[in-house]
């Protein structure tokens, strides 16, 4: 299928945009169903046809897709054998679009999922033509079996028991992982990918994914298209860190959702559970901008966005004012009302974690605890049908049963049940009714990822005059009461409720007596509160918020150079400067060669060692490298370091040509044999007297930080602390080291998992400043220039080169060769980059290769020192 992408890694390379012709104003083809596609990029179209395509590309669009259709499929009534559809009005999928924006409302939405029916092959071809051309909708066919081991089996045996903290220690909690069903759930989030490149124009469409059924799908979009806009919503809960690294693949869900430009919770304990994920299993650090809080991936700024989602409040109101639910309402007024009976209410799904049995206990406690509500008070269980199956589900039906039928042989009487249970479906006309006439709404869920079920209570005791009227209220002061357990997602956004901790029986029943016990009045401004935040934060206010936040994160798309590396579900796009590329060995080698002035300025830790090495001691193949490139007349060669100067001679002590510069550069020597010097006057140290302290207190109470002092800096290192508690303590300690030393002649800094307090003004720019300046007393100008490292540090190296070579009088001519090079693809000062350390040391090799060569051949040998005069000839460095 011709598309418009930006994956030919070949044009990439050459730094070019790659170039699509016509198609760069046409939208792709349209595949409408199998084998069937839409050829839109025929020439033939005459003038109307053409402008009634620019007018259609004028129009944003949204690509929503979840697990299901926002669709109904039922078998035609007139018998002959075709389907019919329906919208589904309980679907989110569907309400997001209600409240949106006018210029959103103008947005065409396409939508993508499985049908709750099989159909069969033989229909699937008709089927997939009527939804997309009368719905805008794409079914996802998944075979029935590939279906059960993705659904029934991954997604609710394992990720969604887990995401509600469910460890599976047996097989009969959560059950253990299984790779096959892995597998499944891998399969059918690539089936969902190839139906969105079925209708996607990658660079237009907006991309929407619901819920972890497809955690895995950003990935497989980004692979196909590096700019495509997308975003993730999870309206599950997601677990702390100790929960979910139990996880096998962990990181491949990380990984694939970081692939989103926006990822969306319902709660900030969800997004601050994920990021501490991403932090301590992938080493990633996030910040706050604005308000916004991004983690930097790859030179992607990933988004974070914290919202709850709402409730439909059109489609509320038109079932309240439904004759039918009104015709309810009378019902249950005669039933209970009728008998001073007052209905507590909870609806809940047939699940373990819906705590359903925890509230039956609650109210047993109850009317254990307070004879005076017996008769009285009466706890109507609306449980829906479950969404998963099993053992689990079989165990709570049955453990309900049984503690109904005690509660109520206890406490109940021929006309008097303490509890009904309603374990048959309910239109929602019928549970609208119930929640009219009910005087408090109890949901006591041990976990749940949001809940709706009490914004749909508060609006509905709202009511309506036809409503009032039954209930024979005559104030226009409405009142209701919830009583939620803390462990729900919508729990924050009700501050007026009682929370409760469900697994407290004797609280939860308290908290019940309060609610029936509470005064008019004060019910009167719980409701009030909770129906401004209720009716002002309704789902079109959700995704019209998150929709923007999407634009905002994708707005320079266009403008960036993206390249995909890694393979499998470790794909993710780096995001790179237009004239960042991979240092070629061959061609530096081939400059090399060619060149008689050289200077070498390399970064120790990270460059020639890699960072997570335990021994950080140079090995002999190093020594040996850097004495070959030493002795070659035409090399000068800087080492440059931020440790100690005691440390960087003990181990280049075999290294006798070899210049080094300690502690950022404040400390420079040329040759083994000299005296080391200072970059500037001679540091007063006496602020280590208020930094000692201070550090060693963090040390003291961050477990696995360390300090080191040297001679003008001292650091701080939490690389061994809890990445979570040492990112948390080294800002606190930046803020504290920043307040007691203002007055004195240091700068404080953070940089991979390190605080640093050194002289203000030393960087390891000042080595190349310096190296410069003795280079043009002496009038040498070199033509060729590499320059190394891997971090924040080395960065002030790179600026420095890149300034340096843009001056006019500098040291560098036009004519040298410059290559600054970072370790790792990221954002950076240099030009370009290569992969690892153990690359570092394979070009120093060659390089080293090289200078032996030539001097076997005698070609490296170097005139002496002009007597005057500034030459550009081939003079020794130094």
């Amino acid at each position: 299928m011709v598309s418009k992408s930006y994956s030919n890694l070949l044009d990439l390379v050459s730094g070019e945009s790659p170039s699509f012709g016509k198609m760069n104003s046409r939208i792709p083809r349209v595949m409408t169903a199998a084998g069937i596609i839409t050829d839109v990029d025929d020439e033939e179209d005459d003038d109307d046809n053409s402008s009634s395509s620019k007018s259609t590309l004028l129009r944003d669009r949204t690509i929503v897709v979840g697990n299901q259709l926002p669709i109904r499929a039922h078998r035609s009534e007139d018998g002959d054998g075709g389907w019919d559809f329906t919208w589904d009005e309980d679907s989110l999928l569907l309400q997001l679009k209600s409240g949106l924006s006018k210029e959103r409302t103008e947005m065409d939405f396409i939508y993508i999922g499985c049908l709750r029916d099989e159909i069969p092959i033989s229909d699937q071809e008709e089927v997939a033509v009527i939804l997309l051309e009368s719905y805008h909708c794409v079914p996802t066919f998944i075979p029935p079996d590939l279906f059960s081991r993705y659904y029934h089996g991954f997604c609710k045996q394992q990720l969604w028991p887990l995401f509600h903290y469910m460890l599976p220690l047996s097989p009969d909690l959560g059950g253990r992982f299984d790779r096959s069903l892995w597998q499944a759930y891998v399969s059918v989030n690539r089936i969902f990918a190839d139906k969105i490149l079925e209708v996607i124009n990658p660079d237009d469409d907006f991309v929407w994914v619901h819920d972890y059924h497809l955690m895995v799908l950003p990935t497989f979009l980004r692979k196909r298209f590096n700019r495509v806009k997308l975003g993730f919503f999870l309206h599950s809960p997601f677990p702390s860190s100790e929960i979910y690294k139990t996880l096998p693949v962990r990181e491949e869900l990380l990984r694939a959702l970081l692939n989103s430009d926006l990822i969306g919770f319902h709660t900030f304990d969800y997004a601050r559970h994920f990021l501490s994920c991403c932090s301590r299993m992938l080493g990633l650090s996030y910040e706050s901008k604005r308000g916004y809080i991004g983690l930097d991936y790859y030179g992607r700024t990933v988004s974070i966005k914290i919202l709850p989602v709402g409730i439909h409040m059109s489609q509320l109101h038109s079932v309240l004012n439904l004759p039918e639910t009104e015709a309810k309402v009378s019902s249950l007024i005669k039933q209970f009302n009728g008998s001073n009976q007052i209905m507590l209410l909870g609806v809940d799904d047939m699940d373990i974690f819906k705590g359903i049995t925890l509230k039956l206990l609650a109210m047993e406690q109850l009317l254990k605890q307070h004879p005076k509500w017996r008769g009285k008070v009466v706890l109507v269980q609306i449980a829906n049908p479950a969404r998963g199956r099993g053992k689990d589900v079989r165990d709570v039906q049955a453990e309900t049963h049984e503690m109904i039928s005690r509660i109520n042989q206890t406490f109940g009487s021929p006309r008097y049940k303490p509890v009904i249970l309603i374990d048959w479906p309910l239109q929602f006309y019928e549970r609208m009714a119930y929640y009219v006439v009910a005087e408090c709404c109890l949901i006591t869920a041990v976990r749940d990822g949001m809940n709706l079920i009490p914004y749909e209570y508060v609006i509905s005791r709202q009511g309506t005059p036809k409503l009032d009227k039954l209930l024979g209220s005559t104030s226009d002061l409405k009142k209701s009461m919830l009583v939620l357990s803390e462990f729900i997602g919508c729990s924050p956004s009700l501050s007026g409720a009682i929370r409760v901790n469900p697994w407290n029986i004797e609280a939860v029943a308290e908290a019940m007596g309060s609610a029936l016990a509470t005064p008019d009045s004060e019910k009167h401004l719980r409701h009030d509160k909770h129906y401004r935040y209720v009716s002002t934060h309704d789902v079109g206010y959700w995704a019209q918020s998150f929709l923007s936040d999407l634009e905002r994160t994708c707005r320079e798309h266009g403008t960036r150079r993206c390249w995909g590396i890694g393979f499998g579900l470790g794909f993710r796009v780096v995001v790179l400067d237009t004239n960042f590329r991979k240092l070629s060995m061959e061609n530096i080698v081939l400059v090399y060669r060619q060149t008689k002035i050289r200077v070498i300025l390399l970064d120790y830790d990270g460059t020639l060692i890699p960072q997570g090495s335990i021994d950080k001691s140079p090995s002999a193949r190093s020594i040996q490298i850097l004495n070959s490139l030493c002795s070659d007349p035409c090399n000068l060669v800087f080492l440059v370091s931020a440790r100690s100067r005691a440390t960087m001679s003990e181990w280049f002590s075999s290294c006798e040509n070899l210049s080094m510069a300690a502690e950022h550069g404040y400390f420079i020597r040329l040759k083994r044999d000299v005296e080391w010097e200072t970059c500037g006057p001679a540091a007063d140290c006496s602020w280590k007297q208020i930094v000692e302290p201070v550090m060693k207190l963090y040390t003291e109470t961050t477990d696995g930080s360390t300090i080191e002092d040297k001679e003008t800096a001292i650091v701080w290192s939490y690389q061994d602390a809890d990445p979570d508690f040492g990112t948390c303590q080294a800002k606190e300690l930046l803020d504290h080291l920043e307040s007691v030393l203002v007055n004195e002649p240091v700068s404080v800094k953070r940089g991979r998992h390190i605080v640093e307090v050194k002289p203000q003004g030393v960087s390891k720019g000042l080595v190349v400043d310096r190296m410069l300046s003795m280079m043009r007393e002496r009038c040498i100008i070199p033509d060729f220039v590499l320059c190394i490292g891997d971090d924040g540090s080395d960065e002030d190296m790179f600026e420095c080169i890149s300034t340096a070579t843009a001056t006019a009088d500098s040291s560098l001519a036009n004519a040298t060769e410059v290559f600054a090079c970072t370790v790792g693809k990221k954002p950076s000062k240099a030009r370009y980059y290569l992969d690892d350390a153990a690359e570092v040391v394979r070009l120093m090799k060659g390089l080293s290769s090289v200078s032996e060569y030539q001097h076997q051949q005698n070609q490296a040998r170097l005139p002496p020192l002009p007597p005057s005069g500034c030459s550009t000839s081939t003079t020794a460095p130094l």
